[in-house]
């Protein structure tokens, strides 16, 4: 079957076969040129480098925060926790109160509290594909927590199932 993005019901389709793939859900935060804390939920966080430490995110141009990010010297990635899907979903919604009860710096985006994970990044390289931004940055520091990570999966967040042995092959 060819793709066409003219089509609707193509993308609608595209959407929800490309959604079969279970992903993490994550929080990147900025601070904007006003000093105030700019974030939003992701799931397109990926590891790209060791040596140089980097990742990436991609972030449609049509988003509300699109300019602050693209032009952002740094931001942070915070991998959320499986009892945080609420928290994704405010991060997610546009004109929500995102950063109530959330400490943050004047000068330093802010990591979100009780996450299995995150890195903090300078700006590395933002390269323009198709609709969206994708956002490399260089890990300046980070931390992980012994807790499982919520996912996202046919629309849905899930949760992994840890207790379940698969085999315990180690992927190369």
């Amino acid at each position: 079957m060819n793709y066409q993005t003219e089509n609707s019901d193509q993308v609608g389709l595209l959407r929800g076969t490309l959604g079969q793939f279970p992903t993490g859900v994550a929080i990147v935060t900025t601070v904007a040129e006003n000093h105030r804390p700019v974030g939003m939920t992701v799931n397109s966080f990926n590891s790209v480098s060791l040596t140089p430490a980097l990742v990436s995110w991609c972030i449609d141009h049509r988003a509300v925060s699109y300019e602050t990010f693209v032009t952002a010297r740094n931001f942070t990635i915070t991998l959320l926790a499986e009892n945080q899907a609420e928290l994704a979903m405010r991060f997610a919604t546009r004109g929500a109160n995102k950063f109530l009860d959330i400490e943050s710096g004047r000068n330093s985006a802010p990591v979100i509290p009780n996450g299995c994970a995150w890195f903090k990044c300078e700006a590395y390289r933002s390269i323009l594909l198709g609709d969206h931004a994708m956002l490399v940055g260089e890990i300046i520091e980070f931390a992980q927590y012994p807790i499982q990570p919520l996912v996202f999966k046919g629309g849905q967040f899930q949760l992994l199932q840890p207790d379940r042995d698969v085999g315990n092959q180690v992927a190369a």
